[in-house]
């Protein structure tokens, strides 16, 4: 029988809990930051369900969690954070999801929206000239085995080494864009050569680039400190780890599915699959998936080094500098450290389709197509209670398939023409699935962080021009 809201303890109007009473085999409760308007959308699928269904992994610590934005995903529902103990708990490949390391760059640049609005249009074709996207879409790096072992080993830090980045980015890439626990050995060769041309792409989906202007600057002492202004114009891109990543998790949640009975593991789910940690199975997946991340913030790289490079074909010197804020996964697998019961302990923090929000960290949240994006301020707070996390977008509240019947793409596009913003997309198809009204209110998703205060407000932005595959 489907959750309703009676049924959840109310412990803020920004927070709710399924006890672990619910249901026999909880190991801890199931918490969820939503407003009571965010809570009927998310009652609409199976999200709450599948949160549920987390609370019963082993090694679970204090509450499985689920951000505003939530919705039902591949067996963890997407915008959920679970954290396992070190180093036996359970990892998952469901828990992080098929796009590793899908994440959100921002690059800042130096001009702002009346200088920059006379060439909007020529800059939105430049970059969807310069940016290969699409289901498919192969880059302009071919890779050979060995570089392609060494991406997936160095990250970006091997893109610097080969002159297709800059050396000043690193420290405005979570974990300097590498994992050292990566291992290219643990990759199947599909993964490989799904990945081996795609470096540098965007991809289709939900995956895009915009060009921004900073509508509104809540907190000017964080923004400047960003480097945010207002009216300033920003390049936001959104895509993973592509085909790739895709393979790393189709390929160890079998191999999940057919060692844990030998382990004695049973779950609610078999979408749910995942081993210890600490077994082979569960570390050879960890060391596939830092790989996987490595490849993502590879391609993240040089999709902003593309941008770049279109930035100053068509502005030239004028153009000034294009320099990272940050970027951040919201698919992702860490082991951290947080006080548990007052001890300080190691965790397995799985984010999926959630962001790290660490205190002072710069936290990106894309909004739907048309609507606006947030750059938060990670916070003290969010170590206390969500595992140093937050959300991650404003959150699906109808499927891709809905959206396809429902949504009138002529009026879409009409829509978003009629409020100054350029188009370039290889899918009509793709722009109906990501229309505003296929998601959440961003600004209700960003409040409800706020006020739990997991993540605080720095500035708003606005798109002016869109790239979607």
């Amino acid at each position: 029988m489907p959750l309703k809201i009676k049924d959840l303890h109310r412990i803020h109007d920004w927070l709710w809990e399924v006890p672990k009473s619910y249901r026999s085999d909880m190991r801890v409760p199931a918490r969820i930051f939503a407003s009571e308007i965010l809570l009927n959308d998310i009652l609409r699928d199976r999200s709450i369900q599948q949160l549920i269904n987390t609370t019963t992994l082993p090694g679970i610590i204090q509450a499985a969690l689920a951000m505003p934005d939530t919705h039902e995903g591949y067996g963890f529902p997407i915008g959920g954070v679970v954290a396992t103990v070190y180093p036996d708990g359970l990892i998952s490949p469901g828990g992080i999801g098929y796009d590793i390391n899908c994440g959100v760059r921002l690059l800042l640049s130096e001009l702002n929206f009346p200088e920059i609005k006379p060439q909007l249009a020529n800059l939105a074709a430049a970059l969807n000239h310069a940016i290969p996207s699409g289901v498919g879409k192969g880059g302009k790096l071919k890779l050979s085995n060995q570089e392609l072992d060494a991406v997936l080993t160095k990250g970006v830090k091997w893109l610097v080494e080969k002159g297709h980045a800059l050396q000043e980015d690193l420290p405005k890439i979570e974990s300097l864009g590498s994992l050292k626990e990566a291992d290219p050995a643990m990759l199947s060769n599909h993964a490989k050569e799904r990945g081996r041309g795609q470096l540098g792409t965007l991809g289709a989906g939900n995956h895009f680039i915009e060009v921004d202007r900073v509508a509104e600057i809540f907190d000017a002492d964080s923004a400047a400190a960003m480097g945010l202004f207002q009216d300033q114009i920003v390049i936001l891109m959104h895509t993973g780890s592509r085909g790739l990543g895709h393979q790393v998790a189709s390929d160890y949640i079998r191999v999940m599915l057919k060692a844990m009975p030998s382990a004695g593991i049973h779950l609610p789910d078999p979408e749910l699959a995942g081993m210890p940690f600490s077994s082979v199975e569960g570390q050879n997946y960890f060391r596939a998936m830092s790989a996987a991340a490595n490849f993502a913030w590879a391609n993240r790289q040089l999709i902003a080094e593309e941008a770049r490079e279109a930035w100053s074909k068509v502005l030239g010197n004028a153009g000034g500098k294009l320099s990272l804020l940050y970027d951040v996964a919201h698919n992702i697998a860490k082991i951290e450290e947080y006080a548990v019961d007052g001890q300080k302990r190691q965790a397995i923090v799985q984010r999926k389709g959630a962001t790290r929000a660490f205190p002072k960290q710069p936290v990106l949240i894309p909004g739907s197509m048309g609507t606006a994006s947030y750059v938060l301020e990670g916070t003290e707070k969010s170590l206390e209670v969500s595992f140093g996390s937050t959300c991650h977008g404003a959150g699906r509240r109808m499927s891709r398939h809905a959206a396809q019947r429902e949504i009138n793409i002529e009026e879409l596009k009409n829509s978003l023409q009629s409020q100054g913003i350029e188009i370039q997309a290889g899918s009509l198809r793709g722009l109906a699935e990501e229309a505003p009204q296929a998601y959440k209110n961003i600004d209700e998703v960003v409040a409800v962080v706020e006020k739990a205060g997991i993540a605080r407000k720095a500035a708003r932005l606005k798109p002016v021009a869109i790239v979607k595959g």
